[in-house]
């Protein structure tokens, strides 16, 4: 990479920044974090697979690489669209999986801040099955930002967090160190507790954005008690509403009382650029999900 690119990545670290790009479905705004984003493509035809999920329109070969393509209208339960060969595929790179994503059309690119993407109301946006995990007002448009994760993990199962590779961890004792855990995905949230109490570890505080892990680090700061009362690590994702996992760490590494904590981050976007990133600001370790046996040994070795 060259230099001054790495200068720009330093520079940009902890500003708690980052750029969306808004897709429409059937006239609806929605969003995906650029950091997911190898490409956009035109509509390509793909080979349908038999027996596949009813959301996979097929496979298809852009440039050598095989990749799984998405009908995300049908997903979202929207009809398609009047002239399919005008859609666009939105190809991506996350929790280690190179997929496609179909789409009707693609609008721009936002630079935002993440303190102007609003957690959506569970009521509204479905809670635990709910898709959405954050919601900008941009240009007086509601831009809904989906939870990938949870799309990819419904339609293809073994890419998500696999509790069944905890076995290979053998019988464990109990450990109630307290860990707080930030991630905005309802599914990664349960997730990760199952995950983490089936390893062993009961004493668990699950929060929806850094802005929360930050506030609930104040509170235990004013309890004049030794910080380690409340908390032993802290696991975090990057991508949250309100504050994300690089500018708590940021803060985490400039406060004299927390800096020493341990810090893994916990993503489904650690490639070059975000790895960077993490560690100018000071990760202990940075982990790609759903490498669920990978965090655990982390947090075995850095609690325990």
């Amino acid at each position: 990479m060259p230099e001054r690119r790495k200068q720009e990545i330093l520079l940009e670290s902890g500003t708690n920044e980052l750029e969306i790009l808004e897709f429409t479905i059937d006239g609806r705004h929605y969003g995906i974090n650029v950091a997911k984003i190898v490409e956009l493509m035109k509509y390509h035809e793909v080979t349908p697979m038999p027996n596949s999920n009813p959301f996979v329109e097929g496979v298809f070969n852009p440039r050598g690489a095989m990749m799984t393509l998405i009908n995300l209208p049908a997903y979202l339960g929207h009809p398609e669209s009047p002239d399919v060969t005008k859609d666009i595929f939105i190809i991506t790179n996350f929790n280690k999986v190179l997929s496609a994503f179909h789409v009707h059309a693609v609008e721009e690119i936002h630079r935002l801040s993440w303190n102007q993407i609003e957690k959506p109301d569970a009521a509204i946006y479905g809670g635990q099955d709910g898709l959405a995990t954050g919601i900008a007002r941009v240009k007086e448009k509601l831009i809904t930002i989906l939870d990938f994760e949870k799309v990819l993990a419904d339609i293809s199962p073994e890419s998500g967090i696999q509790l069944d590779e905890l076995g290979k961890l053998g019988n464990r004792d109990m450990s109630d160190k307290p860990i707080l855990l930030a991630d905005d995905s309802h599914a990664i949230n349960k997730a990760l507790v199952d995950a983490l109490g089936a390893a062993g570890y009961t004493n668990l505080t699950m929060l929806q954005n850094g802005q929360e892990a930050w506030d609930a680090l104040q509170s235990y700061k004013s309890t004049g008690e030794p910080i380690e009362n409340f908390v032993k690590m802290i696991i975090t994702d990057v991508e949250m509403p309100k504050m994300d996992g690089h500018r708590l760490l940021k803060l985490i590494r400039d406060d004299e009382t927390l800096k020493h904590l341990p810090v893994i981050i916990f993503s489904s976007t650690i490639h070059e650029q975000m790895r960077l990133k993490g560690e100018q600001l000071g990760a202990t370790a940075q982990l790609s999900k759903p490498d669920i046996l990978g965090l655990v040994k982390l947090v075995d070795q850095h609690v325990l």
